[in-house]
C-alpha cells in the first residue's frame, strides 16, 4: 500500500474475518442456505443492509442512506472538502443466487478499509464505500436503480411508473424499507466523487483459466434491450391446417434465430444478443400459439456495433411480420452506453498489483454493473477476482480466499494511492 509494508503478522492482513462475514450475510436469504435470494426492499434486504451497517459503524465510518436505500459509509480524510475516493457494489440477489457476486464488492471494499486503518493508513481523501439499491433487475426489470438514479439516467417519475411482479410501485415498497424523501435527492452531481473502484468477481472463466489473480477492467459493455411482442392467430392444433397458419411462435423462432445470427455476423467477439424470455400464450399443448412475448438482450462494448444489431433485429421484425401474417410490436426498454474505464485508475491498480506480487491482466466487463452508470459522475474502473468455473447467479458459485484475498490487497493498495 502507498506507505506500507506487508510483514507476516501485521494486523489486519488476514481475511479469515471478511470470509466469515461473507458465510454470515450469505444466510440472511429468502431461501434455505445455500441458495441466497435477497430482493430489493424485502425482508432479508433489510436485514442485510442492517447486518452490513452494523459492521461498517463497528469500523468507525459513518453512515448515511438516500431517499432509495443507496447507502455511503464515510472514512474521514484528513481534508474533508475534497472529493471522496469511492468503492462498493450491491448485495441485493437474484432467486436462486450465491454468495460472493456483488457482496465481494461491498465487504470486500471495507475490509480494505480495515486493513489501511489498521495498518495505520492516513487518507487525505475521504474513502468511501457504497452499497447500492437493487443492482439487480429482478424486483422492477430494470437493473442498477439506485446508481441510475445517482447519475440521473432514470428520473423520479419514470422510477415512480416502476411495477414489481404483483403491481407495487417503488413508493409503496421504498417506505415499507423505511426509506423516504425526494426522489430528486438521489441524483449526485459530477465530481461527487473523485474516483470511483468496484470490486467483483468475474462472472467469466478467463482469468481462473489463465492462473491469473485480478483483472483490470478497461471497457464495461452496456445493453440495449427490445421487448417483442408477436400476435398471430390461435386455433386447434388438428384443425388448423398448416398453409393458413399464423402460429405467433414460429415467428418467435425465425426472430429469435436472426438475432444470434446478426450477433455472430458482426466479427466482433464482445457482440452478444440473447433471449431471455419466451412467453408463450395460452401454453396449451394442442393449441396454436396466438401470441408471444419474447425479452431481448444486447450486448457490446461499442455502442454502434451494438445499435446495428439492434437495428437489424426490428428490420427481421418487419420482414418476419410479413411474410407470416403476424402482427409484431416492438419496445426499447433500454439503451445504455458502454462505458470505458479511466486509464490512470487501471494505471493505478495495476502497479498495486505489481506491488503485492499479483499477476494481472487487462480485460472486458461483458456483464455490466453499477459502474456503467457511476462513470457519468466520476472516473471509474473495475477490479476482478476469479470465479470457480465462470460460474454466477447460481448456488455454486464460489471465489476462493485467495482470490478474495489478492483483489482486497490490490484494492487496499489502489485505494491509499488515490486517497494520499
Amino acid at each position: 500500500m502507498a506507505s506500507t509494508q506487508d510483514k507476516p503478522g501485521r494486523p489486519g492482513l488476514s481475511i479469515d474475518g471478511l470470509i466469515a462475514e461473507l458465510q454470515a450475510l450469505s444466510q440472511i436469504s429468502e431461501a434455505e442456505p445455500p441458495v441466497v435470494t435477497r430482493l430489493v426492499f424485502s425482508e432479508a434486504d433489510r436485514r442485510a443492509r442492517a447486518y452490513v451497517k452494523g459492521l461498517c459503524a463497528a469500523a468507525g465510518l459513518a453512515v448515511q442512506e438516500d431517499a432509495i436505500g443507496n447507502t455511503f459509509a464515510r472514512w474521514q480524510g484528513s481534508e474533508p472538502g475534497l472529493a471522496p475516493v469511492g468503492t462498493g457494489s450491491h448485495i441485493d440477489a437474484i432467486p436462486n443466487a450465491g454468495l460472493y457476486d456483488g457482496c465481494v464488492g461491498v465487504l470486500g471494499g471495507l475490509e480494505a478499509i480495515r486493513v489501511l486503518q489498521q495498518l495505520g493508513f492516513k487518507p487525505r481523501r475521504s474513502i468511501e464505500l457504497v452499497i447500492f439499491t437493487a443492482e439487480e433487475p429482478t424486483r422492477f426489470g430494470i437493473g442498477c436503480l439506485g446508481s441510475r438514479m445517482m447519475a440521473s439516467v432514470l428520473t423520479p417519475d419514470q422510477a415512480l411508473a416502476l411495477r414489481d411482479k404483483e403491481g407495487r410501485g417503488l413508493e409503496e415498497l421504498r417506505a415499507g424499507a423505511g426509506f423516504t424523501g425526494a426522489l430528486e435527492s438521489v441524483a449526485l452531481a459530477a465530481g461527487r466523487f473523485d474516483k470511483f473502484i468496484e470490486l467483483h468477481i468475474e462472472q467469466g472463466p478467463l482469468l481462473e483459466q489463465e492462473g491469473i489473480d485480478v483483472g483490470l477492467v478497461t471497457h464495461i459493455a452496456a445493453p440495449a434491450s427490445l421487448r417483442i411482442v408477436i400476435e398471430g392467430e390461435g386455433g386447434h392444433a388438428g384443425g388448423k391446417l398448416m398453409p393458413g397458419r399464423k402460429d405467433a411462435l414460429v415467428a418467435a423462432a425465425e426472430l429469435i434465430l436472426a438475432l444470434e445470427l446478426t450477433a455472430k455476423s458482426t466479427g466482433a467477439i464482445d457482440t452478444v444478443g440473447t433471449v431471455g424470455v419466451c412467453e408463450v400464450f395460452p401454453g396449451a399443448v394442442n393449441s396454436i400459439p396466438s401470441r408471444v412475448r419474447l425479452e431481448t438482450d444486447i450486448r457490446d462494448t461499442d455502442r454502434a456495433r451494438r445499435d446495428r444489431v439492434l437495428d437489424a433485429l426490428r428490420a427481421a421484425c418487419t420482414d418476419v411480420a410479413a411474410r407470416r401474417g403476424v402482427t409484431i410490436t416492438t419496445a426499447l426498454v433500454n439503451a445504455d452506453p458502454p462505458a470505458t474505464c479511466d486509464p490512470m485508475i487501471v494505471a493505478a491498480l495495476e502497479a498495486s498489483a505489481v506491488e503485492a506480487g499479483k499477476t494481472c491482466k487487462r480485460m472486458v466487463s461483458r456483464a455490466y454493473h453499477d459502474s456503467l452508470f457511476m462513470a457519468r459522475i466520476a472516473p471509474v474502473a473495475m477490479l476482478f477476482i476469479p470465479c470457480r468455473g465462470g460460474v454466477s447467479h447460481r448456488p455454486d458459485e464460489y471465489a476462493s480466499p485467495g482470490w478474495i484475498g489478492s483483489g482486497v490487497h490490490v484494492l487496499a493498495r489502489t485505494l491509499a494511492r488515490l486517497a494520499s
